[in-house]
């Protein structure tokens, strides 16, 4: 037994001015490389509440796992961009929503992928093994990179909505994929903070 999901609501006393604090960062022009719709921060913010809490909760001694832990990401009505249902290359993903409730669209999806029938990518060679794949590379070039945008192959088990001061931590190799940008300026639009982690003792 072990922990895939949380949610936590009304999270940090001062998450207003974290949010003003996000909207007066530059954020990177994007490029043809962007594969989330949206822009990041220029730059990192780290928030030692939400890592420690992110400690607390999953009970794992937890370090950044990316360069892209404690930047922030906005997307507006209009943006798009390559990627789709994906997963993230840690131990713990995490979100924690900062645009205001009443704009708020969406939120966070979960899926199932049909052929395996299986709501996470391979995480173990029994995996692979199961659904036929030689080598995690085999399923990523023939399942994870080709079908990430085509939503026949894909039903959406779960949403969890956006809403101001909600935290959620999750297991990276679940199947997932931002909801909806809304808005059509930084202060409307979907605005959260991102969080990889891993372990600080793996193994």
């Amino acid at each position: 037994m072990y922990q895939t999901l949380i949610v936590l609501d009304d999270v940090l006393q001062n998450a207003e001015e974290l949010r003003q604090t996000a909207l007066g960062l530059d954020y990177a022009d994007k490029t043809e490389r962007d594969y989330f719709p949206g822009r990041n921060s220029a730059h990192n913010v780290r928030v030692p509440a939400l890592d420690e809490l992110a400690q607390r909760l999953t009970g794992e001694a937890l370090v950044p796992g990316t360069e892209m832990h404690g930047k922030f990401r906005l997307a507006s009505a209009q943006d798009t961009a390559r990627g789709g249902v994906h997963v993230d290359q840690c131990n713990w993903s995490g979100l924690f929503f900062l645009s205001q409730d009443s704009d708020c669209v969406g939120g966070t999806d979960f899926f199932r992928h049909r052929e395996t029938n299986s709501e996470h990518a391979p995480y173990t060679q029994a995996h692979l093994d199961q659904w036929g794949y030689k080598s995690y590379k085999d399923f990523v070039d023939r399942v994870a990179t080709p079908q990430a945008k085509d939503f026949d192959k894909w039903d959406r088990v779960m949403t969890i909505p956006m809403r101001f001061n909600r935290l959620i931590l999750f297991r990276p190799w679940l199947w997932h994929n931002a909801g909806p940008g809304f808005g059509s300026v930084p202060e409307d639009s979907r605005l959260v903070y991102l969080m990889f982690l891993n372990n600080a003792r793996p193994g």
